[in-house]
């Protein structure tokens, strides 16, 4: 697994580098994007709609952005699977019910 975090700009793109990278994403690769259980999944897909940009940036559709409640300016996880040629993006919301499921387990029932 390869993770970075990033910021998403005003037009909803995610610049990572070292994630695409990883994923040997370049320029107009073609993706299939879609949202799932408050994360976001994309996949190389040779039949995809959505691409990398020129820049080497991955925009996520405005309608997947909305789902998952982001706006510019929100940081998200990038969990890159590169032998399977999968990223997830982790929103906010998404780590935080993984953070309160953990520190629950961990601590008893979420009691400090």
């Amino acid at each position: 697994m390869v993770y970075g975090l990033a910021a998403i700009d005003p037009s909803g793109r995610i610049a990572d580098r070292t994630i695409t990278r990883a994923l040997g994403w370049g320029p107009g690769t073609r993706l299939h994007i879609r949202e799932g259980s408050g994360v976001i999944v994309v996949r190389l897909d040779r039949q995809g709609f959505f691409t990398v940009t020129g820049q080497g940036h991955l925009h996520l559709p405005a309608a997947v952005r909305h789902w998952c409640g982001l706006t510019a300016g929100d940081r998200v996880l990038l969990a890159a699977n590169p032998v399977d040629g999968l990223l997830v993006v982790h929103p906010p919301a998404a780590l935080d019910a993984m953070v309160v499921a953990a520190h629950a387990e961990l601590l008893g029932g979420g009691q400090a």
